[in-house]
């Protein structure tokens, strides 16, 4: 799955990256480390001219419960292989984004152990997260807010050895689809298939700061060996 996430450029970079208009609120500086369950805003690319600005864990507009972040908890993520039969996503697929990340991470489990690792590119600065997003009304404000979720997908080599029991993975799209699956085009079924191992790299991350108070620190991305026999580096 992905719960955690990193996006580091700035909004220029990625206005340039998309050739998209920049929102107009200030850049909001580099996210070294963000987990979806404190609902973060992030900035997404739709078919709009300009970057959008959007909360992680998808909010149907059909919701009308009393605590948002109950069903946005279990809306992080969508499975590419089933969201268009889940009602929380069946009329989210029509509106298509990409979730622009410097890299995720994700734990490998060894025993009782969780081992911490951050996944970058090989080659390039971001990976284009495929998600999907709906507008819900929140009748405290009377505010339309925007909410997105990522898709995943069956781990690839390097991922399930990485992700070793759930083995997922976020559905990553090369630079040449990025088009076709934002105008809809691209079936969401395609995205069962994810990028091969070579277009990711992995290294091992401290424990200690991934699990600290404070882990949205440039250090948190840093290679580290928590000294417990495994492999520094998977790629």
């Amino acid at each position: 799955m992905c719960y955690s996430n990193s996006s580091t450029s700035t909004t220029y970079q990625l206005a340039d990256k998309y050739k998209k208009n920049p929102p107009s609120d200030p850049d909001p500086g580099p996210v070294f480390f963000a987990s979806g369950f404190s609902f973060p805003e992030w900035r997404v690319i739709t078919e709009e001219e300009d970057i959008q600005i959007m909360k992680w864990g998808l909010i149907p507009q059909w919701y009308r419960g009393d605590n948002w972040k109950e069903i946005a908890s279990k809306t992080l993520n969508a499975r590419s292989e089933t969201a268009d039969e889940k009602p929380s996503f069946e009329k989210a697929i029509e509106h298509r984004c990409i979730v622009p990340s410097t890299g995720f991470f994700e734990w490998k489990t060894i025993g009782k152990e969780k081992i911490p690792y951050f996944i970058a590119p090989s080659e390039g600065e971001v990976f284009h997260m495929a998600g999907i997003f709906d507008g819900w009304l929140d009748p405290s404000t009377g505010k339309i807010i925007r909410t997105f979720s990522i898709l995943t997908c069956e781990a690839n080599e390097l991922m399930a050895e990485i992700h070793n029991t759930k083995h997922r993975m976020p559905s990553i799209l090369p630079n040449e689809l990025i088009g076709e699956w934002l105008s809809g085009t691209m079936d969401v079924h395609a995205l069962e298939n994810g990028i091969p191992s070579k277009a990711m790299k992995a290294h091992e991350i401290s424990r200690r700061i991934i699990g600290g108070k404070q882990p949205n620190v440039k250090e948190v991305l840093e290679p580290f060996d928590n000294g417990i026999g495994l492999q520094g580096s998977l790629w």
